[in-house]
């Protein structure tokens, strides 16, 4: 087995690296998309703190899916974020997976820009839903007599812009229509669905979609409401912007990024003299 390993070391290494220098190369080219990605993250984050300080806490709305669902408790709230963690984080892992796996059909880079349309997109629509109208929190901390329920009016304008991180994005108020956590949720399912290659893991996690959304009503975290609109939403979205956008390129059919060694030359100039030769033949016979 340590022989095993020490022979494979290397080659996994030799991989690591090619596939970092692809990536670099692509991220040179498009590293405006993914700034501007991760800016817009930032900037929804400010929009959800921000409207934090016009949360007016009040009697939880009558709702079906509360009526529907047992209540979980504070006691076990922690699932849901917990749930959300594992869907988020096995994503990323994912879209990394051609760093170490021989099967791989996606370019990291790419995907990722992609997934930040999908994801800015959506979250304005969410910034101009919550702001439009202003909901009385159901989660624990958003209700009268919680002491986090309102904020006090900011001092300057840096208060609103640090956003209180972590705490003012985990015990947010306010921001309801429609659900950020199935947002992310959706956007990872639908892009895994189709760059995906097995078909059992793209059920799966269809199938933890929906678990998401049960625990996210069960935890008290937002209305039904929240969760249906993030539904038909975010398909809608990631549908249209697929219509509008080049389709990714296939790394088993599309050309290699990186320059190609004198073998891999000389084997495709052989390939080509082949193609050329049987098609003049073919000509000359005919």
């Amino acid at each position: 087995m340590p022989f095993i390993f020490a022979r494979e070391a290397p080659k996994l290494w030799r991989k690591v690296c090619a596939e970092t220098s692809t990536e670099l190369s692509l991220l040179a080219g498009n590293w405006k998309f993914v700034l501007a990605g991760l800016i817009f993250q930032y900037l929804h984050g400010v929009a959800a703190h921000g409207v934090h300080y016009l949360h007016q806490p009040g009697p939880t709305l009558q709702d079906a899916g509360f009526f529907l669902l047992p209540e979980l408790g504070q006691a076990k709230n922690y699932l849901s974020e917990t749930f959300f963690a594992v869907i988020f984080f096995s994503f990323i892992l994912w879209t990394f997976h051609p760093f170490v796996f021989q099967l791989k059909k996606i370019y990291t880079v790419l995907i990722w820009c992609r997934v930040f349309v999908y994801l800015a997109v959506c979250q304005m629509l969410r910034i101009i839903t919550f702001y439009s109208t202003l909901l009385p929190g159901p989660s624990y901390h958003c209700r009268e007599g919680s002491n986090l329920a309102r904020l006090p009016p900011p001092e300057s304008a840096l208060e609103v812009l640090l956003i209180n991180f972590p705490q003012g994005i985990v015990y947010g108020c306010g921001d309801l229509i429609f659900s950020s956590h199935m947002i992310f949720t959706l956007v990872f399912v639908r892009t895994y669905q189709k760059y995906g290659t097995r078909r059992c893991f793209k059920q799966l996690a269809w199938s933890v979609a929906v678990v998401q959304s049960l625990l996210i009503l069960t935890s008290r975290k937002h209305y039904t409401v929240d969760v249906v609109v993030a539904w038909y939403t975010v398909n809608l979205v990631v549908f249209f912007i697929d219509q509008k956008l080049p389709e990714l390129p296939d790394r088993s059919t599309s050309q290699p990024l990186l320059p190609m060694s004198t073998r891999e030359k000389d084997s495709k100039n052989r390939e080509e003299l082949d193609k050329f030769l049987n098609g003049n033949s073919a000509n000359i016979t005919t």
